[in-house]
């Protein structure tokens, strides 16, 4: 029994580690934008052609009925996040659809290849000179529809692997990867920006390509069985159970809290992502710095947010309450994030101290709180509808992503104070959705057996 546990603890670090440096590459590949923004920038209209009223960029807006102001590099740079954001958000609620319906290592690896394909397309955008806009767009939204395949398969499998016990800790523990991974970004597309942006680019795309290769060859969706040694020649098999059919759309919103976590990740990924995507931009021009050392110093937030994810992950576990630990790092959010450009540069630490707190909640709710909701009492024991769950959430998470990096190009033409503001109006939301959670693990607590109710 013994070595039984050895072997299953290896697995168990194994698949941790495994899933982990997946998901960093698909943060990696993601990073490089924000970085190359700033060098854009310089001559918008030498490295991308405005479009015309024809062209793919005026097409895509008409769809969702945001004006194009062609003059502003800010909107211009700002449509390439949204085509890649609004195509991920559209993208993941079918993806944990289909991916409950295929085996997780083929569905996984199709997507990292493909994405690190899409990645180092924009890269050979600077190779060989393309200024078309529309290109770029065609890539965004490309990639962005791909990298959908990533989020619901890694949770379900890390899902599979462990089970409810200490969950907040090893998922704050395991989601520390999506910072990882913007470091990692940062800090190689930093190095080629100012030199050659296109390498950026290519060198994340072949690293997630890489690790598709990795996962085809290595990733172990779920423990289907347990080697049990009785004697020397003797080998008992303990298998799973059959598999269960997986839940559909409608059965999975109808799970308490689904619906209140996912409105609530919509408002708290939208502040996330605004500072993925336009922090370094904006330090470009707040501080007066160069695109690598701006690129360099954006990483602080995300060194913030592994503590952050951590922290929420503990405090969850200790506490018992997942909604109450987000709405505190909400609640203490809210100021941290509404920063003039002085401040910034005079206090570095608030990087470290808003990453703890705005990717604390949203580390924890796309975590352990969907892997919580995905393994539900109320769907008796049937594990496959955590893919489902997980897509909901995150993918509800993703309209913010998408609205929000938008959102910051147009209001920052009017100064880079009414993105804070928006920003803030946004965690406040947050907030509040998830009120009636919060009354409800209170009253949860108090009704517990010993504890006196009012």
């Amino acid at each position: 029994m013994k070595d039984t546990f050895s072997i299953v603890s290896y697995f168990l670090a194994f698949t941790f580690a495994l899933t982990f440096l997946l998901y960093t590459s698909f943060h990696l590949s993601r990073k490089p934008i924000s970085i190359v923004k700033s060098e854009l920038h310089k001559n918008c209209s030498h490295v991308m052609r405005a479009p015309t009223e024809t062209s793919a960029l005026n097409i895509w807006y008409l769809c969702f009925s945001v004006p194009v102001d062609r003059n502003n590099y800010k909107q211009l740079l700002g449509a390439m996040d949204y085509s890649f954001l609004c195509a991920y958000a559209i993208g993941m609620y079918l993806s944990g659809i289909i991916g409950e319906r295929l085996p997780i290592r083929l569905y996984l690896t199709v997507g990292m290849l493909t994405s690190g394909l899409f990645t180092c397309l924009f890269g050979l955008g600077y190779v060989y000179d393309i200024h078309s806009l529309g290109f770029y767009v065609f890539v965004q939204v490309a990639n962005g529809l791909v990298q959908t395949t990533g989020w619901p398969s890694v949770v379900t499998c890390i899902g599979n692997w462990f089970g409810k016990g200490r969950r907040g800790l090893i998922m704050g523990l395991w989601n520390s990867h999506t910072s990882v991974g913007n470091i990692l970004g940062s800090l190689i597309a930093g190095y080629y920006v100012s030199s050659n942006w296109g390498l950026s680019f290519i060198v994340p795309g072949v690293i997630i390509a890489a690790m598709g290769v990795i996962c085809f060859l290595f990733l172990i969706e779920r423990n289907i069985g347990v080697c049990v040694p009785v004697q020397q020649q003797q080998v008992v098999v303990v298998k799973s159970e059959a598999e269960p059919s997986p839940i559909s759309f409608m059965r999975a919103l109808r799970i308490p809290g689904v619906v209140e976590f996912s409105l609530c990740l919509l408002f708290a990924k939208l502040v996330s992502y605004t500072f993925l995507f336009w922090l370094p931009l904006y330090i470009t021009k707040a501080a007066h710095l160069d695109a690598k050392k701006a690129g360099d110093l954006s990483t602080l937030f995300d060194v913030g947010g592994i503590v952050g994810g951590i922290l929420a992950g503990v405090i969850s576990d200790k506490m018992g309450k997942r909604a109450t630990t987000c709405a505190v790092m909400l609640l203490l959010a809210a100021p941290t994030v509404c920063r003039s450009a002085d401040q910034i540069q005079r206090s570095l630490c608030m990087l470290l101290v808003c990453g703890g707190l705005v990717n604390g909640p949203y580390a924890l709710i796309t975590t352990a709180v969907s892997a919580d909701l995905g393994t539900h009492k109320s769907l008796k024991g049937n594990a496959r509808a955590l893919s489902t769950v997980t897509a909901i959430i995150d993918g509800t998470g993703s309209v913010g992503a998408a609205v929000g990096p938008l959102l910051a190009g147009l209001l920052s033409a009017q100064g880079w104070d009414q993105v804070f503001y928006m920003l803030m109006t946004a965690d406040f939301l947050a907030l509040l959705l998830l009120l009636r959670l919060v009354m409800k693990e209170h009253c949860s607590h108090r009704k517990r057996p010993g504890v006196a109710v009012e």
